[in-house]
């Protein structure tokens, strides 16, 4: 076997276990965006803990193949870059869209995308960058049970005190 094919199977392996590890990928073409730009959007991909990079298509379809994931082809033509949102499945989508929207970027968009090994359109990657955040929806949640708990306690000690005839 030669050394370049052995190179690029180790490449399509590591691509793979990315693919495995994420929680969500955004595909996102890039073509038209200066360096600055780039340089920029990577900077706030690492501040929210997800991965920028840019990989072959060819090879990602391999790894892809290897995953039983289909219907990504459409998707892979021209140049496309990788978003993976290890931790959360919110955040890849959701700093790309936050970076288009805050440099009116019309060269930068998401073109789709995989969450939970299914290949889903733009449509939804949107609708996912809109959602809040994993710690913001469990805030809510918190804050809603907390209410319910309380409006229960004041009831409970309304008719403890009603019955008792402290009224």
């Amino acid at each position: 076997m030669s050394k370049n094919r052995e190179l690029k199977e180790q490449v399509v392996s590591e691509i793979r276990e990315r693919f495995e590890g994420a929680k969500s990928v955004a595909f996102v073409s890039y073509s038209g965006l200066t360096v600055e730009q780039v340089t920029n959007l990577r900077k706030q991909c690492r501040e929210a803990d997800v991965q920028y990079c840019v990989l072959k298509n060819r090879l990602v379809k391999l790894a892809l193949q290897e995953l039983n994931i289909s219907g990504a082809d459409d998707l892979l033509n021209g140049p496309n870059a990788f978003v993976f949102g290890m931790s959360d499945a919110v955040a890849a989508p959701k700093v790309v869209s936050e970076f288009i929207e805050k440099n009116k970027l019309t060269c930068l968009k998401i073109t789709g995308g995989i969450m939970d090994r299914e290949v889903v359109d733009a449509k939804v990657m949107e609708q996912l960058a809109k959602m809040p955040s994993r710690e913001v929806l469990l805030a809510r949640l918190v804050g809603s049970l907390s209410a319910t708990i309380g409006n229960f306690v004041r009831v409970v000690e309304a008719f403890r005190k009603k019955q008792a005839g402290e009224e």
